[in-house]
C-alpha cells in the first residue's frame, strides 16, 4: 500500500475543491437572494478570499509547528464546523450579515493553512509512492483542475433544485470528509516543529527571506503575480463583457471557460504521465508563450466561437503544464523544514493579484471596450510571458540538477 497515502491525499483534496467549488456558487447567490445587495455580495467574497490569502502567508509557521498532517486535518474540520453554521443560523433567524461576514472569514482563515498543508504533504506522498514530483504535482493539479470543473455547475444546479443553505451545507460536509480521508489514509507524518526553533515572527520571516533570496522563486513570485492579476481581469470581467457585446449572450462565456478547463485537466494529466522526462524550462516558457497569450487575442480577432473554443482549449493543454512543473521545481529547492512557510509565502504571493483583477478588467472595458481592453491586457500578458526567455539564466534554476 505504498501509494495509500498518496490516494488519500488527492482523495481529500478531490473532495475538498469540489465542494469549495460548489460553495464558490452558493454563498454569493445565498448572499443576493437574502440581502438583494450586489455589493454586500463583492464584500463577502473579498472577505473571505482576502482571509485565505492572508492566512496563506502567515499561516506557514503554524502547519510548520504541528506538522502539515494536523494542520490539514485540523483546518477542514474547524472550517466544516464554521460552515456548518451558516445554514443552521439561517434555518433559526440569528444570521444577520455581519455574523455571516465573521463566519466566511473564519473558513478562509482556516482553509489557508489547510490548503497549504496540503500541498506541503505532496512531495513526502509522492516519495513514499516512488513518484516523481512532476507526477505528483501534475495529479494533484488534475484533480484541482476537475473538481473546479465538477463543483462549480454542480453546486449552480443542486441550487436550484434545493437552495443554496443546502449546499452550503455540503460544502460543510465535504470539508469534515476530507478531514477523515487525511486522517484515515494518509500515514505520512513528517515530524512537526522541524526547524522551527524561534517565535512566530523569525519563523515567518525566515520563510519569507528564502523566497527574497532564491533567484528562481524570487522571479515566480513577480510573474505569477503579474499573470493572475491578467487572468482575473480576462475571465471575471473581459469575457463576460466580450460575450455580451458580440452575442449578446452568456452561453459563449461557459464554452470558453468549458474549453479551457477541458485543455488545462488534459495538460495536467499529461504532465502527470511524461513530465519527468520533460525540459522544464522549455516546457514552462512554451506554455505561457503559446498557450496563456493567443488566448486574449482570439477572443479580440472577429472570429468565430467554435475557432474562439479551438484557441481556448489547445491554450489550456499547455498552460495545464504549468502549475505542475512549478510546483516540482518548488519541492526540489525548498528544505522539508522550510516547506510549509516557503511554500504559504509563494502561494500568498503569487494570488496578491487577483483581487485586483476583477477591478483592472473593469476599469479597462470601461475605457476602452471589449476588444481594446483585451488588445491591452493581451499585450501586457506578452511581455510578462518573455520574461522567462530574457531571463533564461535565472528560469533555468528550474531544471533538474544534473
Amino acid at each position: 500500500m505504498r501509494r495509500g497515502s498518496a490516494c488519500g491525499l488527492l482523495a481529500a483534496e478531490a473532495v475538498s475543491v469540489t465542494g469549495t467549488r460548489m460553495s464558490v456558487v452558493a454563498v454569493p447567490w445565498f448572499v443576493l437572494q437574502t440581502t438583494g445587495d450586489p455589493l454586500l455580495t463583492g464584500v463577502t467574497a473579498f472577505v473571505e478570499m482576502g482571509a485565505l490569502v492572508l492566512a496563506r502567508v502567515l499561516g506557514g509557521p503554524l502547519v510548520d509547528r504541528l506538522g502539515p498532517r494536523v494542520s490539514s486535518i485540523g483546518g477542514d474540520v474547524i472550517a466544516g464546523l464554521v460552515l456548518g453554521l451558516v445554514p443552521l443560523l439561517h434555518v433559526t433567524g440569528l444570521l444577520a450579515f455581519p455574523v455571516l461576514l465573521v463566519l466566511v472569514g473564519v473558513v478562509g482563515w482556516c482553509r489557508g493553512p489547510s490548503d497549504n498543508a496540503k500541498y506541503a504533504l505532496v512531495p513526502d506522498v509522492a516519495a513514499a509512492a516512488g513518484w516523481s514530483n512532476e507526477r505528483a504535482a501534475g495529479l494533484a493539479d488534475s484533480v484541482n483542475r476537475l473538481g473546479s470543473m465538477i463543483g462549480a455547475p454542480l453546486g449552480a444546479g443542486l441550487i436550484a433544485l434545493v437552495g443554496a443553505p443546502v449546499v452550503i451545507g455540503a460544502n460543510a460536509a465535504g470539508f469534515l470528509l476530507s478531514a477523515v480521508l487525511v486522517a484515515a489514509l494518509v500515514r505520512i507524518r513528517p515530524a512537526a516543529g522541524a526547524g522551527t526553533t524561534g517565535g512566530y515572527l523569525t519563523e515567518l520571516m525566515a520563510g519569507l527571506r528564502f523566497v527574497r533570496r532564491d533567484p528562481f522563486l524570487r522571479a515566480m513570485v513577480t510573474m505569477l503575480i503579474l499573470t493572475n492579476l491578467l487572468d482575473q481581469a480576462l475571465s471575471a470581467v473581459l469575457i463576460p463583457v466580450w460575450a455580451a457585446e458580440r452575442f449578446h449572450d452568456a452561453a459563449p462565456v461557459g464554452v470558453v471557460f468549458g474549453a479551457l478547463s477541458a485543455g488545462a485537466l488534459a495538460g495536467s494529466l499529461l504532465v502527470s504521465w511524461w513530465g519527468a522526462r520533460l525540459p522544464r524550462w522549455r516546457v514552462y516558457s512554451v506554455a505561457f508563450l503559446f498557450g496563456a497569450v493567443p488566448r486574449f487575442f482570439a477572443l479580440a480577432l472577429p472570429v468565430g466561437l467554435p475557432v474562439v473554443a479551438a484557441v481556448a482549449f489547445t491554450g489550456g493543454l499547455l498552460v495545464g503544464a504549468i502549475n505542475p512543473l512549478l510546483s516540482a521545481a518548488e519541492f526540489e529547492r525548498v528544505p522539508a523544514e522550510l516547506r510549509a512557510r516557503v511554500l504559504g509565502a509563494v502561494g500568498g504571493l503569487a494570488w496578491a493579484g487577483i483581487p485586483l483583477g476583477g477591478l483592472l478588467g473593469g476599469v479597462l472595458a470601461s475605457a476602452l471596450g471589449a476588444t481594446g481592453a483585451l488588445l491591452v491586457a493581451g499585450s501586457a500578458y506578452l511581455l510578462v510571458a518573455l520574461d522567462p526567455l530574457i531571463r533564461r539564466r535565472t528560469w533555468r534554476l528550474m531544471d533538474r540538477a544534473a
